[in-house]
């Protein structure tokens, strides 16, 4: 699997508010992925604005209807939306919207959906499955999107590529990469691997 360097320059820049002067291609993205997948961590890490959250304390009725499963931690769970920002060199601005991941919020979908132009799906290889529903709904959408493997530190080592690429029926154009979810520079070439894809989908990274 290929996995994302970490030596890209970051282009976070913490408390900037306004639009950079240099910013021309203003670009809706999705981050996708099923509960607990680091999708609120992933933003946070790259935002250059303050993020916007919208988060809730899981309850005893959400647990019986969340898989907790590899995630027993997670206290808290993203209701409608996480947003953020991030300027890209060559004035491309990526405007991130993450998206609940679970199947209750399905409803949600279309609205937040709208003019996005590409999707960054995060995956927890220690549960492919949780990941179809997501993956579906991101098809049925016809976005483009790249695959990201959210390195957690218990994640399986052993699974190789293509072993990958099959578990989830990905396409052979479809870009997949590894990513720490908390690391601003690894995150970010996650999400270049997805603005690459944009700009020549016959070019997989």
């Amino acid at each position: 699997m290929a996995s994302a360097p970490s030596s890209t320059p970051s282009a976070v820049t913490p408390g900037a508010i306004h639009l950079p002067d240099t910013a021309r291609d203003l670009v809706k993205i999705l981050v996708a992925g099923p509960f607990g997948v680091g999708k609120t961590t992933l933003i946070d890490s790259v935002s250059e604005i303050r993020p916007l959250h919208t988060e809730e304390h899981l309850s005893e009725a959400s647990a019986e209807v969340d898989d907790l499963a590899g995630v027993r931690e997670k206290t808290t769970t993203t209701v409608a939306i996480d947003f953020g920002r991030i300027s890209l060199p060559g004035g491309v601005v990526l405007y991130l919207f993450g998206t609940p991941g679970q199947e209750r919020f399905r409803s949600l979908w279309d609205e937040i959906a709208y003019g996005a132009l590409g999707a960054l799906v995060l995956v927890d290889s220690r549960r492919l499955d949780a990941s179809f529903d997501v993956l579906g709904l991101v098809e049925e959408s016809g976005l483009p999107y790249a695959v990201a493997f959210n390195a957690f530190p218990d994640a399986p080592r052993h699974y190789g590529e293509e072993q990958l690429r099959r578990a989830l029926d990905l396409e052979a154009g479809t870009p997949m990469v590894t990513c720490d979810a908390r690391d601003a520079n690894s995150s970010i070439d996650a999400l270049l691997a997805l603005v690459d894809h944009l700009i020549d989908p016959g070019e997989a990274r």
